[in-house]
């Protein structure tokens, strides 16, 4: 191990200060992605997007320009989350030079460049406005035509393998006894229209009371208001010097050497009528902004959002080099992907994101589905979406949280609801499976309750587990440590994590020596079977500790007396004897295996009571090395575990792993997956960010270790975030940090 501690205390935040390194000309470049040939297909496309419009765009085989466009809001009557269509721009003559063809992905400028050779094509999703723009100049004048297209042109049922893309509402979920023939609904194409195409789907119908009627939760819902009914979600499309010859198709009235297409997506409440009104009114506004201001404003964004923080990993070893290259290439373009996709209504979808294609030129079982079906369907699963959120902490990424932060708080008043009704004490707690709205997914709650008590789940997966409150309540403790924003804490931090700890200090009782038991309890979705779970306890014991340390102001008193009392009721954290070696256990009694995580290992992380620096170093590393499940990619998270421990070789083997493997089905060497999930997999990217940056930098308690698990083959050139909303920025050459631009560094 190589590293440097820099102690840091709250009085001293203030004095760390980054310094620019030397100029030097800007590596990002290196890292374009540039296809000199056609994408084919979908599964050919570069994802591009603004944090909440995204789309997949491809060059077919006969040069038209194609693309899916998609929104973070786009829910269905069904709780799917659905494109909102497709468009393919077409040039006459054609243009397309297989010699001079190229597509590259412009990381810095957050723009994709098509080169036909006389003709070129800039396409972008503004960062700033709700508009995609695709700009187009031809030294010759050329025709256009733009083509909407739809595949939700009838109501139909979604039937056999597709069900999976229902997931917890169709007939594919464990307790399977809520089988009935789920539909997706039609879209609207407006007819009649002039110079524009304007599609839109609108949900008639909503699966949300009958949700919340399941879970005998109806009587709260005249508290909310239905998040899916009258949801209208489309596009208008415009091109100066083009008009309609269809509904869906447009072409210009004559030749020209430029044109601008732009499409304006919008979702909105209420009639169809009312969203075509908000859709002109929106592109209106837009319109009326200078083109080359809105230009600028979008690449300072992305400017911007680069230098924000970086790892830029380089090695004099050729096989090294390339291996720190794969790495660097992942890294970035995983952290593209998040902020295409980051800063829209809901969280990131860990299931595909916004980037889901089609898949009717696959040859496999999931062949001929539309781009709308993903995996496991529209729910959020913690233990996956969580890994999205990690990484941005260090990468000072702060506003595409705010999404999930956002998401649970809304859905708070509802679990407060669910947890006295179902449990009859206070406090709250989420499902593993939740619907953005709050609730359980139908089939994992069971339709069928079959005089089952309420709150007992059907799925045994996710029965008692609530892991994912204590989480989510660590997450935002280090937010707030390294945001310092006061409002966060005030207005969502204190009232969601006491909520959180109130569940845990009054759902189970105190045995005789007056410490909580844990039963019936569960070991994470692994151990069905468990008394008194390792992540439970070290969880509570973390984010109760880490409460504490809040000023008195914030946290009010009445609240440390309960975490301090809930400190001291805490069973003791499992340990077990192996050939001698002491080492975490998954709970004090577990069984039913199911699963294949290592719930002993939360305690290195995601809770972090263990690691470099830190006491019984020795004890979490023959539990890593004693681990049942060494799997790597997905969701697993032994890449990051490695990282916290100080294992170099073991961590670095599996990021380079990671960021080497990429689902081939797909042409975007980013686009992960399938692995336990979907393609684009956000967990498997995510991770092995995580893993990187735990690598290069760990804060805890105030002090920040810099190079705790760095390998010594490896230059890096980085800056990343760290509490107290400040950075640190470095180069690690030969062996040692040549960097002096910060204190207590030597």
């Amino acid at each position: 191990m190589n590293f440097k501690i820099l102690s840091l205390s709250i009085l001293i935040c203030s004095l760390l200060i980054p310094q620019s390194l030397a100029a030097q000309r800007d590596p990002l470049n290196d890292y374009n992605v540039r296809w000199n040939t056609p994408g084919i297909n979908s599964q050919g496309s570069m994802p591009i997007g603004n944090g909440d419009i995204g789309a997949n765009l491809w060059v077919e085989p006969n040069g038209d320009l194609a693309f899916y466009i998609s929104k973070t809001d786009a829910w269905s009557e069904i709780g799917r989350l659905l494109k909102l269509g497709k468009v393919v721009i077409s040039i006459t003559p054609n243009r397309f030079n297989t010699e001079t063809f190229s597509q590259e992905l412009n990381l810095k400028d957050g723009e994709i460049l098509v080169n036909y050779g006389d003709t070129r094509i800039r396409f972008w999703i503004d960062a700033n406005h709700p508009v995609i723009q695709a700009d187009i100049k031809s030294k010759a004048p050329v025709q256009l035509k733009v083509t909407y297209e739809s595949w939700r042109r009838e109501k139909r049922p979604i039937l056999g393998e597709e069900g999976k893309s229902v997931w917890g509402i169709g007939p594919t979920q464990v307790s399977n006894d809520c089988l009935k023939t789920i539909y997706q609904d039609a879209d609207s194409i407006l007819s009649g229209t002039h110079n524009r195409i304007l599609a839109v789907h609108h949900n008639a119908s909503s699966i949300f009371e009958n949700n919340l009627m399941v879970q005998s939760l109806y009587k709260y819902k005249d508290k909310m208001t239905d998040p899916i009914m009258h949801r209208n979600y489309g596009v208008m499309i415009t091109a100066k010097g083009l008009t309609n010859i269809s509904d869906t198709a447009m072409i210009s009235t004559g030749a020209a050497n430029s044109f601008q297409v732009q499409v304006f997506p919008l979702t909105q409440t209420g009639t169809i009528d009312g969203w075509e009104q908000g859709t002109q009114k929106q592109a209106r506004s837009i319109q009326a902004i200078d083109i080359q201001n809105r230009i600028a404003a979008h690449k300072k964004w992305w400017h911007n959002f680069w230098d924000q923080s970086f790892i830029f990993i380089s090695a004099q070893d050729s096989i090294e080099n390339q291996k720190a290259r794969t790495v660097t290439q992942g890294y970035i373009l995983q952290r593209y992907i998040n902020a295409c996709s980051g800063r829209g209504y809901s969280p990131i979808k860990f299931n595909g994101s916004i980037f889901t294609v089609d898949t009717y030129k696959r040859d496999d079982r999931f062949k001929g589905f539309d781009a709308d079906f993903r995996m496991w369907g529209g729910c959020y699963w913690w233990q996956n979406t969580r890994l999205l959120y990690w990484s941005m902490l260090y990468s000072g990424d702060f506003a595409m949280m705010q999404p999930l932060f956002k998401m649970y708080m809304d859905a708070l008043p509802l679990r407060i609801a669910a947890t006295k009704q179902y449990y009859h004490h206070d406090g709250a707690f989420f499902p593993e499976t939740m619907n953005f709205w709050g609730t359980y997914a139908d089939g994992d709650y069971g339709c069928d309750r079959d005089n089952q008590p309420e709150g007992y789940t059907k799925n045994p997966y996710i029965r008692y587990y609530w892991q994912g409150g204590l989480e989510l309540s660590l997450l935002m403790i280090d937010y707030y440590s390294f945001t310092g924003r006061t409002k966060f804490a005030k207005d969502t931090l204190i009232p969601l994590v006491s909520n959180i700890l109130r569940f845990y200090d009054q759902h189970w009782k105190r045995g005789n020596d007056g410490k909580i038991f844990f039963n019936p309890a569960m070991s994470l979705e692994t151990y069905h079977t468990a008394i008194n779970p390792l992540p439970e306890i070290v969880g509570i014991h973390t984010v109760a500790e880490k409460m504490l340390q809040l000023p008195v102001y914030l946290t009010g008193s009445k609240n440390r007396t309960m975490w301090i009392k809930l400190i001291r009721d805490l069973p003791p954290i499992p340990l077990r004897t192996t050939a001698g070696k002491t080492m975490l256990a998954p709970a004090h009694e577990y069984s039913n295996k199911a699963n294949s995580e290592n719930p002993e290992l939360y305690a290195v992380f995601p809770y972090r009571a263990y690691g470099v620096g830190k006491p019984d170093l020795q004890v979490a590393l023959e539990t890593f090395s004693h681990r049942v499940h060494k799997e790597n990619g997905g969701w697993q998270q032994n890449s990051i575990q490695a990282a916290l421990l100080g294992l170099t070789e073991e961590a670095k083997d599996m990021v380079v792993q990671s960021f080497s493997s990429w689902d081939k089905n797909f042409r975007f060497p980013a686009f992960w997956g399938p692995n336990y999930d979907w393609t684009p997999d956000q967990c498997h990217g995510n991770v092995a960010m995580i893993a990187l940056q735990r690598m290069l930098l760990q804060c805890e308690n105030k002090k920040n270790i810099l190079l705790p698990t760095w390998p010594k083959e490896w230059d890096v050139h980085f800056k990343l975030n760290i509490p107290c909303n400040k950075q640190v920025e470095g180069i690690y050459k030969d062996g040692k940090l040549k960097s002096k631009t910060l204190p207590g560094w030597k």
